[in-house]
């Protein structure tokens, strides 16, 4: 159970957006060049975990100061740590930490002692009954017709129970099964958004190497950095990816079995309860004894069920409660700063900054290519003539000035967003030689590089800051506020409707069984209908009463 709620909490993170981190270099001027780096955030993927250039680009982890740590779930947290020696845990929620699950595991001890209870309890019982058969057998024939009624009356309101709480169990179960997938396809369908956005960015930064209007391109160090982030954001969409559909089906074969689970035991001890109170009606005391046995076992089974669920009800409790003290407090130094570490202010700046040089660069390059050949009248005999003739196209507008601060396009320039359209009438037709017939600023080919250059400006600019937001976990907040609010609840309310049913059959059949053994017992159907008034019995004495009477009234009737 460890194994699957810890997977499903891992799954969780490593599927979030914030599984992709940045690093900075300790230089200014080497950090605004730095690569985004991937980590994914999960104990289950040690190779990955902490790999970061840089620990100062993370929020802080756990430090020595605790004045500034928060614990999170601190209070639901505090139970018995049987790894020392059953002191209090104070440590708050923490998945890598030994101590809570041992302090979770805790929690499911009155099951697990039940079990233990009744095994030993209910089998004593077993063995004194068989041997010492004759006198429970004697007891019961002498017992009274009220008691052997109300026996009867008992064992219809356990056997009905038992009934209940398999009903429970099956409605509790498919509730749970259904909330737990709706909460694992969230999360699915969060990492296939964050995938789906590392693929498109790195889609277009794929088109930034064949940007080449004419001579121009950008510079070799602005090329190189975009291979690196083109490089380093595939691998993170395909490693996200890869790990989010490997433990989204472990988790479906987690949550199948332990459905198999329980509508197996629901169903078993339906047929079990009903059977052995048709048994004992019948006095199949051999088929009863047969009950008895498999329901001591399976009721033992129930019991440890009822621990499992208690566990694993309040490990989801102290995650969802620790998710929400979380999206609080997004930023503070707890027990996920080393599971889903978020990148500062400063990083983030720089991340943004070097994508405002790439986008001024292509921007650069296409408004060189406008001033100097398109906009330009040159002879026939200079290398950059194709007859390009008209009104001059307008420039593309840089949104960023020489600081990368935002600026205003003036009425000349046009907007990343609708360049292509507008250049789109500056377009020549073309003779086989590449010579413009028509009037025309470019030809069909050079369009062509011209909007991809914009393309990529334009992917740069509307897709880094989602990615962006990712880092100042801004996305997983509202992920997990969405998990708390409306996941957490059903998942809770419908564990809770598991644990009823499992200790409903439990306590119905556990009566059920010593009501079995007795009921089967009892006098032959006609004896235990019969008038419970003593009846005379037969002897000797009373036959020679008998004797005596009858030769009174033969004397009589002879006189």
């Amino acid at each position: 159970m460890k194994f699957s709620v810890s997977v499903f909490v891992a799954l969780a993170f490593v599927s979030l957006p914030s599984s992709v981190a940045l690093s900075r270099d300790s230089s200014s001027s080497a950090a605004a060049q730095e690569p985004l780096k991937l980590i994914l955030g999960s104990p289950n993927f040690g190779s990955w975990k902490g790999v970061i250039s840089s620990a100062d680009s993370l929020a802080p982890g756990p430090s020595s100061d605790f004045s500034d740590y928060l614990v999170l779930a601190a209070d639901r947290t505090k139970r018995p740590d049987i790894l020392r020696a059953f002191k209090p845990y104070r440590g708050g929620w923490n998945i890598t930490n030994n101590h809570y699950w041992a302090s979770v595991g805790f929690t499911g001890a009155p099951g697990f002692i039940l079990a233990a209870v009744w095994i030993l309890s209910f089998g004593s019982l077993l063995v004194v009954y068989h041997c010492c058969k004759w006198r429970v057998c004697e007891k019961a024939k002498g017992s009274s017709y009220n008691s052997r009624r109300i026996c009867l009356i008992l064992l219809i309101i356990f056997t009905c129970a038992a009934a209940v709480g398999c009903i429970l169990l099956s409605v509790g179960q498919n509730k749970f099964h259904t909330e737990a997938l709706h909460t694992l396809k969230y999360v699915v369908n969060q990492s296939d958004y964050t995938v789906g956005i590392l693929q498109n960015v790195t889609q277009y930064l794929s088109l930034a190497k064949t940007i080449n209007v004419t001579r121009f391109s950008l510079p070799p160090n602005v090329l190189g950095e975009i291979d690196k982030l083109n490089v380093n954001l595939n691998n993170a969409a395909v490693t996200l990816q890869e790990t989010t559909t490997d433990n989204a089906a472990k988790i479906k074969r987690v949550f199948y079995a332990v459905r198999s689970a329980l509508i197996a035991v629901a169903t078993v001890m339906l047929i079990l309860s009903f059977l052995g109170f048709l048994l004992s009606l019948l006095r199949h005391q051999h088929l009863v004894h047969i009950i008895v046995v498999s329901g001591w076992i399976l009721v033992a089974v129930t019991f440890i069920l009822c621990g499992v669920f208690l566990i694993l009800n309040n490990a989801i409790s102290d995650t969802c409660v620790a998710m929400k003290e979380w999206v609080d407090n997004p930023h503070a130094e707890t027990a996920l700063s080393s599971i889903l570490p978020c990148v500062d202010e400063q990083t983030t700046n720089q991340t943004l900054a070097q994508s405002k040089v790439v986008i001024n660069s292509i921007v650069t390059v296409v408004n060189t290519f406008v001033y100097a050949y398109a906009n330009t009248n040159p002879s026939p005999n200079q290398d950059h003539y194709y007859n390009q003739s008209g009104p001059p196209m307008p420039p593309l507008c840089s949104p960023f000035d020489g600081n990368m601060e935002d600026r205003e396009c003036s009425s000349q320039e046009l907007s990343i967003s609708n360049a292509s359209s507008v250049w789109e009438s500056y377009i020549c037709e073309v003779s086989q030689t590449g010579i413009c017939t028509t009037v025309g600023r470019v030809t069909p080919e050079i369009y062509g590089q011209l909007v991809a250059a914009v393309n990529e400006s334009y992917a740069l600019e509307h897709y880094t800051p989602p990615l962006l937001s990712f880092r100042d976990c801004n996305f997983v907040r509202d992920t997990f506020e969405s998990i708390t609010s409306d996941y957490c609840p059903p998942l809770v309310r419908n564990l809770r409707i598991v644990n009823a049913g499992l200790g409903l059959i439990s306590v119905g059949v556990l009566l059920c069984l010593v009501l079995w053994v007795f009921y089967a017992n009892r006098p032959q159907r006609e004896e235990v209908f019969a008038d419970p008034r003593p009846q005379v019995k037969d002897g000797p004495f009373v036959n020679g009463l008998d004797s005596h009477h009858h030769s009174g009234d033969e004397s009589k009737l002879s006189a």
